[in-house]
């Protein structure tokens, strides 16, 4: 992609200095965030991982598939469940609920997810009017920002819509970019070649974008990829494991024989019908006619995929070592393999604290976006909102993903401990039902309770006109 922000009328010098800065940033990482997409999309060729010893060059072109990296991300993003924000109240925060519904912020979290964890951040862009705002998620691809480390936020960034028609299309650029600032948002359309700046200045006093990231570090604001370089080798491992043990397995198909001492019309005739002779089920030979010897047939050992199977058995433990998945989620199975369920849940511990430090820090960067969202929704700042505006709280689901029965069994208990527990929408939810059957039994309890009292009541005047 050719971006060149040397001119853009309307825009003064200093956000345009800013602007050519985050395009150094976004061409800096743009060759690096290609090579993380390819290993999630498990695209790897095995020039890049041929040591050039057993793999002959002419299959350098060769793909074999691998969905490790793809494991690596999904698997954690699937455990981190948005779930809504709650008031401080402790009751759904109405207009943010009704923001989360127009913009499908649960199903767009999704997707920023795996964004985050396979790139190591993803961006998130507020933006509308009054009783209409919107959030947008950008990946690297069609985003860059700016870290300020004194205030702990973004100084300024800028995103696109990533309209390419092919992936491979690197000389594409985009002809309409939003880029924020402290107190405006311009947006930059390219007319003729050249960008047009038109400006929006806002009270929020920072860049309407906020970061989601992944293992961030002070050096690495924007966190890391879950796809980092250790990860990326172990995958090559695999790829070269099974590119090798596809070989070896031809060979085992097809073993190596040989007949000695025949003549050189006998030699011809092999040669001519080489499928022919390997399928046969006898083989016909007579007396070398020159050297009176008879031909000797033989049979060389085949090889064996088993070394294949247990380098795949170290990778994978490896593997499941760097990323905290189970041995079991790389579909390599072997006899340490856990077979209980309460065995199976405690190898998986790691990827519970994990996803719970991805909920932690995503539910830090979700309540500054609904903040902004609400401000914007309401026409103010978000320094102005009321009190339980601005206690609101993102919700996630338990990412140890606890089964129906030991939940409700959880809740049975805790119910009878506390009392009035039982009533609540939570306990509903903790013994198994969603959103929708819960409506369903709060209308269907009303109804009866309705009911009930519409009958004592008549019960009520027949017994008062029986007295009368």
């Amino acid at each position: 992609m050719e971006l060149n922000f040397n001119f853009v009328e309307g825009l003064p010098d200093e956000d345009r200095k800013r602007l050519t800065d985050l395009l150094y940033i976004y061409n800096n990482h743009r060759s690096n965030n290609r090579i993380k997409k390819r290993y999630y999309n498990g695209k790897i060729t095995l020039n890049e991982v041929n040591l050039g010893i057993a793999l002959p060059p002419t299959l350098g072109k060769l793909q074999i598939g691998c969905a490790w990296g793809a494991k690596t991300v999904d698997v954690l993003a699937a455990r981190s469940m948005f779930d809504g924000f709650v008031g401080s109240n402790g009751n759904n925060a109405d207009t943010m609920n009704a923001i989360m519904r127009r913009n499908h912020l649960i199903t767009e979290y999704k997707k920023a997810c795996r964004e985050e964890l396979k790139y190591g951040g993803v961006y998130a862009a507020v933006s509308g009017k009054k009783n209409d705002a919107r959030i947008r998620f950008y990946g690297p691809h069609c985003a860059a920002a700016k870290w300020d480390a004194e205030s702990g936020r973004i100084e300024c960034g800028f995103v696109f819509d990533d309209c390419r028609l092919t992936e491979n299309d690197t000389t594409w650029s985009p002809d309409n970019i939003i880029f924020h600032t402290e107190n405006t948002i311009w947006e930059l359309n390219k007319v003729k070649g050249h960008w047009i700046a038109e400006g929006t200045n806002h009270q929020f006093g920072r860049p309407l974008m906020v970061a989601m990231a992944w293992d961030a570090t002070t050096d690495k604001p924007f966190g890391q990829s879950r796809l980092k370089e250790p990860v990326r080798r172990l995958i090559q491992g695999y790829v070269r494991t099974i590119a090798n043990a596809t070989i070896g397995l031809e060979f085992a198909t097809s073993p190596q024989k040989y007949l000695l001492g025949v003549s050189d019309e006998q030699y011809d005739t092999l040669i001519d019908q080489r499928f022919k002779t390997y399928i046969g089920s006898i083989l016909y030979s007579t007396v070398n006619s020159e050297t009176g010897e008879k031909p000797t047939f033989g049979q060389l050992p085949q090889g064996s995929i088993s070394p294949h199977v247990e380098m795949l058995r170290i990778l994978s433990t490896q593997f499941s070592a760097a990323t905290g998945l189970t041995v079991t989620d790389v579909g390599v199975v072997n006899d340490a393999n856990p077979t209980s369920s309460d065995a199976i849940l405690a190898q998986s511990q790691s990827l519970v604290r994990m996803a719970e430090e991805l909920n932690v820090g995503n539910a830090d960067a979700l309540y500054t976006i609904g903040q902004m969202a609400l401000a914007i929704e309401l026409d103010t700042t978000p320094d102005k909102l009321d009190d339980n505006a601005k206690e609101i709280i993102a919700h996630f689901k338990n990412p140890s993903m606890p089964s129906v029965a030991s939940t409700a069994d959880a809740a049975i208990k805790i119910a009878g401990a506390r009392e009035g527990f039982a009533e609540t929408d939570v306990f509903l939810e903790m013994i198994g039902f969603d959103q929708a059957d819960i409506r369903r039994i709060r209308s269907q309890e009303a109804r009866a309770r309705g009911s009930k009292i519409l009958k004592e009541e008549f019960t009520d005047d027949d017994i008062n006109k029986g007295m009368d």
